[in-house]
């Protein structure tokens, strides 16, 4: 989810989805512990890459089988200590979100010693990430960076939950509890592939109180500003091609759900025979925020909707829709039958395209059979009045295309969505 910072001024830093904060007990959004590997355990579900843009995305029960995941995305990518081919790990249950933007990584997991980064005067460089519910937090490190067949150097990435670094600031600490372990985070990690190349951008570069990053010793921790180049990047920007965009390919999900689905995450955007420009319907965004609008049930134009894979469902507000009376499915609905909706998405752009979708009643959902963990029909509200927040969900059985800010491709220049 957007956050705000404690200056006021928007930030694009975190759309992590309304997943961290909608969860039921039995199917939850978060695991229940995790841990590294040396090779990826997403390999069995995904099928292996052809060419070396393309990774194996999957949907299934997380890190943790004692607790499962919800509609989440998975991958698995490779880090390693800078300039060193042998000190390397490879992480998988890493979730793939495209409304936020970086590498981070949960420290119980990481192997690794990766370098912190400092500031001018020596300090170390820290970020705070806010949720809904919670926050992250955790210095800023480099790695060297594999994905499939694509690869960075010297990558800026986040190590949640670092046991060196305990002392959080006031302003990032209290919106909630801290989510830094795999059980609260609910994953191993997150990378953010949305259409922005940094987290924060200008904003933290001009602006010392920016609710982002600081500067730390031993003694304390100052808010700071961050310069570009050591804010944590969208990692597909740095790659030498394939570094335009991302496409994800997903199938569709049956009404009764399923226990696991899987898909492909494309790097780039018309520069290989399998991520070309087509038929689709091409979206412009707001360059500041990311969004487009929604115009949905006669409601007034819904100005800031995102399409987000790290969001579990759909999320919008819709007063005539039955909302779940159980404690544990609060903010989700549960209509009596089967409600399907349509919409229209339009860019700034002025292109518009209709969407048809459908809520069930999500406690019901997977109540035949515990190990389904992927549903379509998966729904709730959402914490503003002008948003729509189109999830996992809306990518099952599309290809969606996601182009980053200024870079070109055959149908336009980013940032738009197009599917």
């Amino acid at each position: 989810m957007m956050r705000l910072p404690s200056n006021g001024t928007p930030s694009r830093a975190w759309r992590f989805g309304l997943c961290a904060a909608l969860c039921w007990p039995v199917l939850s959004c978060g695991g229940g512990g995790g841990g590294s590997s040396s090779s990826a355990s997403i390999a069995p579900t995904s099928p292996p890459p052809t060419v070396a843009n393309v990774v194996g995305v999957v949907v299934d029960a997380g890190p943790t089988s004692t607790s499962p995941d919800v509609n989440t995305l998975f991958t698995t990518v490779t880090v390693c200590v800078p300039g060193s081919t042998t000190s390397c790990q490879t992480i998988d249950h890493i979730q793939v979100d495209t409304a936020s933007f970086g590498l981070r990584i949960l420290a119980p997991v990481l192997t690794l010693s990766l370098p912190v980064q400092t500031t001018a005067n020596g300090a170390s460089l820290l970020e705070c990430t806010q949720f809904v519910d919670g926050y992250s937090w955790g210095p800023v490190a480099s790695a060297d960076v594999q994905i499939s067949g694509e690869s960075a150097s010297s990558v800026p990435v986040q190590v949640i939950g670092d046991a060196k670094f305990t002392s959080v600031p006031a302003n990032c600490s209290s919106i909630g509890p801290a989510e830094d372990t795999v059980a609260t985070f609910g994953a191993n990690g997150i990378l953010g592939v949305g259409v922005f190349a940094q987290d924060c951008g200008g904003g933290c570069v001009t602006t010392v109180d920016n609710g982002v990053y600081y500067a730390c010793t031993s003694a304390q921790c100052q808010a700071t500003t961050a310069v570009l180049a050591s804010q944590v990047p969208n990692p597909v920007t740095l790659f030498a091609k394939d570094n335009n965009g991302v496409v994800i390919q997903l199938p569709s999900v049956a009404a009764a759900g399923a226990a696991t689905v899987t898909g492909s995450l494309i790097f780039g955007i018309d520069t290989q025979t399998n991520n070309k420009s087509g038929s689709q319907s091409v979206l412009t965004l707001d360059s500041t925020n990311g969004d487009f609008t929604t115009v949905f049930n006669g409601q007034p134009p819904l100005t800031q909707s995102f399409l987000d894979t790290g969001s579990n469902g759909y999320y919008f507000n819709d007063t005539g829709l039955q909302q779940c009376t159980s404690t544990n499915f609060a903010k989700f609905y549960c209509p009596a039958s089967p409600q399907n909706f349509s919409a229209v998405l339009q860019g700034q752009n002025a292109v518009s395209a209709t969407v048809s979708f459908t809520v069930d009643d999500a406690e019901t959902l997977g109540g035949n059979d515990p190990s389904l963990v992927a549903f379509a029909t998966l729904a709730g509200t959402y914490p503003t009045a002008d948003t729509f927040d189109w999830g996992l969900p809306f990518y099952y059985g599309r290809t969606v295309y996601t182009a980053i800010e200024n870079a070109a491709t055959a149908v336009g220049t980013g940032p738009y969505v197009a599917f």
